[in-house]
């Protein structure tokens, strides 16, 4: 077994409880975002930088949900208007 001391800065696993204060400090809305970026681009460590890369890809998703809900929900509304 390897001793995780030992292992570049890069490569260290991060805690559970890391990865849960990151997944809080990633969910506030827009400012979550600042620190997003700078660990999806940043190469300190190599599982915080994926962590924080799958986590803008979630929210790429999610949004491109939302902007597809909200268009179909004003072509509903502005359908609803025009036929009164």
């Amino acid at each position: 077994m390897m001793n995780i001391d030992k292992l570049p800065v890069e490569y260290r696993p991060i805690s559970p409880i890391k990865y849960f204060g990151y997944m809080l400090l990633f969910s506030i809305p827009l400012i979550g975002l600042i620190p997003n970026v700078i660990f999806a681009l940043s190469n300190i460590n190599i599982n915080r930088r994926n962590f924080a890369r799958t986590f803008l890809m979630i929210d790429a998703v999610l949004f491109i949900i939302l902007v597809i809900f909200g268009l179909l929900g004003g072509y509903a509304y502005i359908a609803t208007v025009i036929n009164k």
